[in-house]
């Protein structure tokens, strides 16, 4: 091929001889128990276009959810992702770029992340936020992480209304830290206020939320606020970007930090990502906070321009001092958020919002219609609730599955036999009453064969 030259096997072995080898396996430290010691066992080569139509193939064995109706949600949400989101950010100065350390060549990303950060700080009524990082459940360790340095202290106290895959990332990054973590029980669907006193004491670092919580319900921050300031803490929430547009912002209700997980802003169901994390906190954490953090200034003539920030606390300048090892992290799927939002607009992003509430209370009142279905609590909700039945929920999820329907999610042994139900705007009415129908089918199969285990 073009560009590569074979090497002879006399070749090879000159070269092994002139840095003092007999073999290429010489070089590697490969235990011989582990090695494989035979040929792999691939085809032969095929045709660009034989390669394709295997590929289709097997992409043909995956549901989608284009393929099914998809009510699935905790987090990955199935919302219209414009066009114009892949036409910006396919563009070549948005897709190749690195990290900006040069500014007088990397303003027009520079400027992506000032406005990113910009919408951001409103959305979260926070005065600060960084350029974006991985994911939502890393965010919550990295605002742990945070608090641990604002208070000098190594314990959170955290709501079981948080979704099981943040606590899940906060415990593995606290056992490094260390850091202890204690969980607090929900009531009624909210975290149990008095559970949360009595956990919160001098020791305590953080406070951690979900806004809404994992079950839908949205939380009332301010007596959670007052809970842990009175005792030192923090309080961090992990919010729903989408949900902010309709509810109080965490600023609002005395929320110092902010963080959450992206995806719903102009990023698809891709296998669960690549997505993006947002963090926004108070103007007292700005040189503790995680990510680069574009600022505006002015250049020698006068001009608007941007840099980084305070980059003494990037691991580039700091090292092992630095406040995150963070490096280029999502910036590209933060640009497509920063587009939607615009594509949006303020205005759009409430009607979006009012849009989710409303088809959310019609969906709400048609499982709670079923026999058999059960609301696991009463709270209000933007776009997501939790419903219960008896029987088993990965048979109603292949039964409804088998029906091309994406029923939702199973909630686990924590919060009971069901579901996590998510609507988006692209769930019709039509597509509600389908659900309806298909799970109501589904969990009266399932109940009988439920009582027949108790009887048994």
């Amino acid at each position: 091929m073009s560009g590569y030259t074979s090497v002879t096997d006399d070749e090879r072995r000159e070269m092994l001889a002139a840095i003092g080898v007999s073999s290429i396996e010489e070089l590697f430290d490969v235990p011989a128990g582990v090695r494989l010691d035979r040929d792999l066992e691939l085809p032969g080569g095929r045709t660009e276009a034989e390669v394709y139509d295997r590929l289709r193939e097997l992409a043909s064995r995956n549901a989608d959810a284009e393929s099914e109706i998809c009510f699935l949600g905790a987090g990955m949400y199935d919302h219209y992702a414009p066009a114009i989101v892949d036409a910006i950010v396919s563009r070549s100065e948005f897709l190749t770029p690195y990290t900006p350390y040069q500014p007088e060549i990397s303003q027009g990303g520079l400027q992506a992340m000032f406005e990113f950060q910009t919408a951001m700080t409103e959305l979260t009524g926070l005065p600060l936020s960084s350029a974006g990082l991985y994911e939502g459940p890393s965010t919550v360790a990295a605002a742990g992480y945070l608090a641990i340095g604002a208070t000098k202290r190594r314990r959170f106290v955290v709501s079981g209304g948080v979704n099981p895959e943040s606590r899940e990332t906060l415990a593995t990054y606290s056992a490094g830290y260390p850091a202890e973590v204690e969980t607090v029980p929900l009531a009624g669907g909210l975290t149990d206020l008095d559970a949360l006193a009595a956990a919160v004491d001098e020791s305590t670092a953080a406070v951690i939320v979900q806004y809404p919580n994992f079950l839908g319900a949205i939380e009332d921050l301010e007596p959670i606020a007052a809970i842990a300031h009175e005792a030192g803490a923090l309080l961090i929430a992990a919010c729903d970007p989408i949900a902010l547009g309709i509810l109080r912002t965490p600023g609002e209700c005395g929320v110092d930090i902010a963080v959450g997980e992206g995806q719903p802003l102009g990023n698809r169901l891709d296998y669960g990502g690549p997505s993006f994390g947002f963090f926004c906190a108070t103007e007292a954490q700005i040189r503790r906070m995680p990510g680069r953090i574009a600022g505006e200034t002015t250049d020698v003539d006068g001009r608007r321009g941007f840099v980084l920030a305070l980059q003494t606390r990037e691991q580039h300048i700091r090292r092992e001092k630095a406040t995150h090892n963070i490096c280029t992290a999502q910036a590209l799927n933060a640009l497509g958020g920063m587009i939607y939002l615009s594509w949006l607009g303020r205005r759009g992003l409430v009607e979006l919002g009012e849009l989710l509430v409303r088809r959310t209370h019609y969906a709400r009142e048609r499982l709670d219609g079923i026999a058999g279905v059960s609301l696991l609590h009463e709270q209000p909700v933007v776009r997501e609730f939790a419903i219960g039945f008896d029987g088993s929920t990965e048979q109603v999820l292949r039964d409804c599955a088998a029906a091309g329907i994406a029923a939702g999610v199973p909630l686990g042994e924590e919060y009971g036999n069901g579901l996590l139900v998510a609507i988006t705007e692209q769930r019709t009415v039509e597509q509600i009453d389908r659900l309806a129908e298909v799970l109501g089918e589904a969990v009266a199969r399932a109940a009988p064969a439920a009582r027949e285990e108790v009887t048994a």
